[in-house]
């Protein structure tokens, strides 16, 4: 008698976790992904998009620049341009009054005239 209520009791445990486990249903693909996926939008909107805006204007400004502009590179020298290379790569940049110096595009940094043009024009308002 007792062996027959022990295997009544081991099929009914046996059944009850079988139920147990089908009523708990697995998380959805999309559910344990979704911290990852909210990661890569944070990392994106605070730190991929403001980068690549800021590359964009920097290659838009490095585009526009002229004779003529004063400028300053990435390694401090402040000169004005003299010399656009026709391909586009190159530009020469006079930092006294004999010293002329060939850089990359790449190498400046920003455009100082155009700072201090809107600060001219809002005293004239004035």
């Amino acid at each position: 008698m007792k062996l027959s209520a022990l295997l009544v009791t081991l099929s009914s445990i046996a059944a009850f976790a079988q139920e147990a486990a089908e009523a708990e249903q697995q998380p959805s693909a999309i559910g344990s992904f979704l911290p990852l996926i909210l990661l890569f939008v944070v990392m994106w909107l605070f730190f991929i998009r403001p980068k690549n805006k800021e590359m964009k204007k920097m290659e838009e400004m490095r585009k526009a620049l002229k004779k003529g502009d004063k400028v300053i590179t990435t390694a401090g020298i402040i000169g004005t341009v003299t010399n656009i290379d026709e391909t586009g790569t190159t530009i020469s940049v006079r930092t006294g009054s004999t010293t002329i110096i060939d850089f990359e595009k790449s190498a400046i940094l920003r455009v100082l005239n155009a700072e201090t043009a809107p600060a001219a024009k809002t005293e004239e308002k004035k």
